[in-house]
């Protein structure tokens, strides 16, 4: 997977929008791209290495997730409870991780307020 099918990928999410919220935060988070749901965060990733991302996921799938795949680790700054970070070009299926995104951006569209999410789509 290349970086600007992924960003296509994640750009494809109806309101779903990119920026780069951390350039004036730490030294190393520069190149860190951010794709949001509203003003919800579901997925980003470094792009200057574009070697993982990291996502929401439902707490419960974590551990699960963990165990059959080597390709979950812990996220980088964000909770553990719900984030993960997933590298890429290991035992885990491009397909398989272009669905977590998408499951990601639905868990930050139902961590909306009703009036939120109101301005999407059912």
């Amino acid at each position: 997977m290349n970086i600007e099918q992924f960003r296509e990928f994640c750009l494809s999410f109806e309101q779903s929008v990119e920026g780069m919220p951390f350039n004036a935060f730490f030294k190393n988070s520069k190149a860190i791209l951010v794709f949001y749901a509203g003003k919800k965060m579901f997925c980003l990733f470094d792009i200057d290495s574009f070697d993982r991302i990291t996502i929401r996921c439902a707490a419960e799938r974590i551990e699960q997730l963990k165990e059959r795949y080597a390709a979950i680790e812990k996220p980088i700054n964000l909770s553990h409870k719900s984030w993960i970070s997933i590298k890429f070009d290991t035992d885990m299926p491009d397909g398989k991780i272009l669905l977590m995104v998408k499951d990601s951006y639905h868990l930050a569209i139902a961590s909306m307020t009703k009036k939120e999410r109101q301005y999407f789509q059912k």
